[in-house]
């Protein structure tokens, strides 16, 4: 379970007017299980530092629900007052110290219809399919190359069909750096290579991984 918190400041010019909106609050929570189909049983800590991967199957499941900070008055909020599910299918095949993955997922969304002002606000599914090429270094350093491409997503006002489809695809790069048998460091970077709506943008970011448990 994931409950983030988050703050939001921006000015926008709507109808020729300039209006600002600066919010503070939780993002809608997030629910996420995942379960192996073929490969990877679960193994102690000692059985783990002997594991050699070699296909494994997969799927997890993701429900957003809408407990966000949300007001209808306002176009912009942190929740998105409504429920989304996302089931994913994926496989990793490990070859030597290369691994390759591969998982394709799509969202459906229930309708928001207390939105603006009471409008409803439906949406369409959203697709996508994500890889990954990860080699592994040495004393548990790796690095990967990251893609994902999706598409959909249209929405509705009270019917009224938006062209906001989207059809964007994205790559990135991602190395972790183990500290010690507890800890390790994760640099991410992500730009979008092509987008139907121009949200063109770069990312990058640093994680703070701690594991405990299992006799660590």
């Amino acid at each position: 379970m994931v409950v983030p918190y988050a703050s939001l400041q921006g000015t926008a010019t709507v109808v020729s007017q300039e209006r600002d909106r600066e919010v503070s609050g939780l993002i809608d929570p997030k629910f996420h299980f995942s379960i192996n189909f073929f490969g990877a049983p679960a193994l102690s800590l000692e059985e783990f530092a002997k594991y050699e991967q070699d296909t494994i199957i997969g799927a997890n499941i993701e429900v957003t629900a809408p407990g966000g900070q949300y007001d209808s008055s306002k176009l912009v909020n942190l929740g998105t007052n409504r429920w989304s599910i996302k089931p994913e299918l994926g496989g990793s095949k490990r070859m030597g110290p290369i691994t390759l993955e591969l998982a394709g997922s799509v969202r459906f969304y229930t309708d928001n219809d207390d939105f603006f002002g009471g409008k409803l606000r439906s949406q369409d599914p959203v697709y996508s399919v994500q890889s990954h090429l990860i080699y592994h270094l040495t004393h548990g350093i790796w690095v990967a190359a990251d893609a994902i491409f999706y598409t959909g997503g249209q929405t509705r006002l009270d019917g009224h069909k938006k062209d906001d489809n989207l059809e964007n695809s994205r790559a990135g790069d991602t190395l972790e750096l183990p500290v010690n048998r507890a800890n390790s460091i994760k640099l991410y970077y992500s730009t979008a290579i092509s987008s139907r709506r121009s949200s063109d943008f770069d990312t990058t970011g640093i994680a703070w991984e701690y594991r405990f448990g299992g006799g660590l």
